[in-house]
């Protein structure tokens, strides 16, 4: 008896240093995200950088959490200057000009620069949302010959261009790509962005803001609560079924109420899930197709309950069988989804490292407890 206090004791340290570890890091790297360039950096010579003068140029911070800076200027009559730079995400950055603040049927500038040094820039003539729909070398800005860009200085990228317009687009997008660069082998495909934003840009006053996504209150409901109820409910019944037998019968009853609450939270999510779809009519085919199969695996596990045959009989085997590893597959693919959906909505660093601790944490904690259940066995 002794020996398993010790252990369990040891264990429970385990958990705890484990716990602060990855809460420090995430805290960490909460905080770095806020040391965001300002329009006061003076060591670098901009001159250098574009193929024309930034001396007189506006600024602007007009994206906070990317670090994205922009510098513009009407550099002679129907002549507009622009310098974009951002903290190097080793991808591609782009801005848009729309008419509408959506990303449909706005043209982009678009710049990265590769492992060798060696920066892109292109047009993009953004007719759908979809990468296929996503054509380069095309679009409606004109481009003055010869201003364009891209180059990085330390740990910043910068891109210019210059564009024949009266007066350029209010409506400004930016967004910001994942790790796989365009190249000319799949003729500078363009993949799906990592995060964007839509912005309200007045040229005379130089101010910048962030317009509201429409039907905001409706994707944070839907993704909070499949975040809860699939993502966290889900797993954490889990864990109760597979490490707490020990105290029967109460890890039953915990397992059916964490998973039943779990299960009613992501039937309301789902529903707002498929209503978001119709008002925004958004194209999300794998995320709403994973989010059909995780509610349809969700449905047959809650059938599974009420059809659980007697302890003991042979049918009782094959049925646990059966539960346990389809619950495995929907904790799976619930967590996957969630992610996926964070990313899609554009929620950013925060919905995404603040679920990514949580499934770290409960990821710690299965690891920990199955070691314990090893050992008794």
């Amino acid at each position: 008896m002794l020996t398993q206090e010790k252990r369990r004791k040891k264990d429970m340290k385990v958990i705890l240093i484990v716990f602060v570890s990855v809460f420090v890091v995430h805290l960490g790297s909460l905080v770095h995200s806020q040391d965001v360039n300002s329009c006061d950096t003076n060591d670098i010579d901009f001159n250098d950088i574009a193929r024309f003068d930034t001396t007189a140029m506006s600024c602007q911070v007009v994206w906070p959490k990317q670090d994205f800076i922009l510098r513009y200027a009407e550099a002679g009559r129907g002549i507009w200057s622009f310098l974009l730079s951002a903290k190097d995400p080793n991808s591609w950055v782009g801005i848009g000009f729309s008419t509408n603040g959506q990303m449909k049927g706005s043209s982009a500038m678009v710049g990265w620069v590769n492992s060798n040094g060696n920066g892109t820039i292109l047009q993009y003539d953004l007719k759908d949302r979809d990468s296929d729909s996503v054509l380069p070398n095309q679009g409606e800005l004109t481009v003055v010959n010869k201003s364009d860009t891209v180059v990085r200085r330390s740990n910043r990228i910068y891109m210019a261009f210059q564009l024949r317009t009266p007066q350029p687009r209010t409506k400004v997008l930016y967004a910001v790509g994942p790790s796989t660069l365009p190249n000319a082998r799949n003729g500078f495909k363009l993949t799906e962005h990592k995060d964007r934003i839509s912005t309200t840009l007045n040229y005379q006053t130089g101010q910048s803001q962030a317009e509201n996504r429409p039907h905001t209150g409706v994707r944070k409901t839907h993704g909070a609560l499949n975040m809860i109820g699939w993502g966290i409910l889900m797993p954490i019944g889990a864990i109760v079924a597979r490490y707490f037998r020990q105290w029967d019968p109460i890890w039953f009853y915990a397992h059916t109420v964490i998973q039943s609450v779990g299960f009613l939270l992501g039937l309301v999510g789902f529903i707002l899930g498929l209503v978001l779809q119709g008002l925004t009519n958004a194209q999300v085919k794998r995320h709403r197709n994973l989010g059909i199969t995780i509610f349809i695996f969700g449905c047959l596990q809650v059938t599974a309950l009420l059809v659980r045959p007697q302890k003991g009989t042979k049918m009782r085997k094959y049925w646990n069988l059966y539960h346990h590893n389809a619950g495995k597959v929907l904790v799976v693919l619930a967590i996957s989804n969630v992610f996926y959906g964070i990313q899609l909505g554009m929620e950013g660093g925060s919905w995404y490292g603040t679920y990514a601790v949580i499934v770290a944490l409960l990821f710690v904690s299965a690891i920990v407890f199955e070691i314990r259940l090893r050992r008794r066995r």
